[in-house]
């Protein structure tokens, strides 16, 4: 039941994300995610045979931690007003839709407790558990993301927050063992010295302004 009910939420979560990254392009000026049909809820159009399919399969056969992708939003960089310093915006958009996810269902959680009463026990347990699980994994999305290491979004803002010598001498020896460095940190678990105490600091932070 777990799997039925907090899947949805979970690719939700992840559509919206790509979703965020083409639209924050739209609006800067390149409308390729537009015209490539990838600024829509459908998920069929954001599937990624390796990422989303291949890789979560390998992982769990293996009893690997579950890691997966969806497919990356095309945007033509030439096309933004400022490419380098744009395309930070662009990648810094993904985290930022978890993050206002992440506050929408802490909102919606607190609404819950406030008018539980008025609703079904049944209802009020199923909402917790979806708004508490939707909480927790769009911040977790919205810290993954950030870290600093190229193809991750936190790469993309580094390298258009750094000097134009530094950016590229980083995306040259750090961008081009990127993915590989991202694996290697999933699969030896350094990844969740990373992740959770920014997670938990930005929960407990949500906690008090909502006062759940």
């Amino acid at each position: 039941m777990d799997i039925i009910v907090l899947i949805p939420v979970l690719f939700l979560s992840i559509i919206l994300h790509e979703v965020a990254h083409g639209y924050v392009a739209y609006r800067m000026g390149d409308d390729t995610a537009y015209l490539s049909g990838r600024l829509t809820l459908n998920p069929v159009s954001h599937v990624d045979l390796i990422g989303t399919l291949a890789v979560p399969a390998v992982c769990w056969l293996f009893g690997w931690p579950l890691f997966g992708w969806a497919k990356p939003v095309p945007v033509n960089p030439t096309r933004l007003p400022s490419p380098r310093k744009d395309m930070g915006k662009v990648a810094f958009a993904g985290p930022a839709c978890n993050l206002i996810l992440a506050t929408l269902c802490a909102a919606l959680l607190k609404l819950t407790v406030v008018f539980q009463a008025h609703l079904g026990q049944h209802t009020v347990m199923a909402l917790l558990h979806i708004l508490r699980y939707g909480l927790f994994v769009n911040i977790f999305l919205a810290v993954f993301n950030l870290i600093p290491i190229p193809p991750l979004d936190g790469g993309r803002v580094l390298t258009a927050l750094l000097p134009i010598r530094a950016a590229m001498r980083y995306d040259y020896f750090v961008g081009r063992y990127g993915m590989w460095i991202v694996f290697a940190l999933i699969l030896t678990g350094v990844v969740k010295y990373f992740i959770f105490p920014p997670t938990f600091v930005i929960a407990n932070v949500l906690a008090k302004i909502f006062g759940l």
